[in-house]
């Protein structure tokens, strides 16, 4: 099955930002909405944020809306996650899938990367 590839984590600082990058498949990601998603040690994966297939629409979760931003460039195949401030809660493995619908519930995401880690010091 397909996989995306994430890139771009790493450690920072509190308020400092950083972009994350997913590499999905070519020919076929224009096709579906893609999510970003983080998984906290001890903590369940929850969705942070997701865009339609053409950019149009976005879903945030209440956590990171205002300092988050989701993008995607379709002829590129990639789908970028632009964090600002970021705060010592927002450290986790974040992780990037597609999906039919970008209201789709996690369940229903595939082809998940191996994550990217983003480690925030206060």
């Amino acid at each position: 099955q397909v996989q995306q590839v994430e890139s771009g984590g790493g450690l920072v600082q509190a308020g400092d930002s950083l972009t994350l990058s997913c590499a999905g498949a070519p020919y076929t990601f224009h096709l579906y909405a893609m999510g970003w998603f983080r998984q906290a040690p001890g903590k369940e994966r929850e969705s942070v944020a997701s865009i339609s297939q053409s950019g149009g629409a976005t879903f945030y979760a209440d956590s990171v809306k205002g300092r988050f931003t989701i993008s995607r460039d379709n002829a590129k195949s990639m789908v970028y996650l632009q964090m600002n401030s970021l705060k010592p809660e927002d450290t986790a493995v974040y992780y990037c899938a597609r999906a039919n619908s970008f209201t789709a519930p996690i369940g229903e995401f595939e082809s998940w990367g191996q994550g990217t880690q983003v480690t925030v010091s206060s």
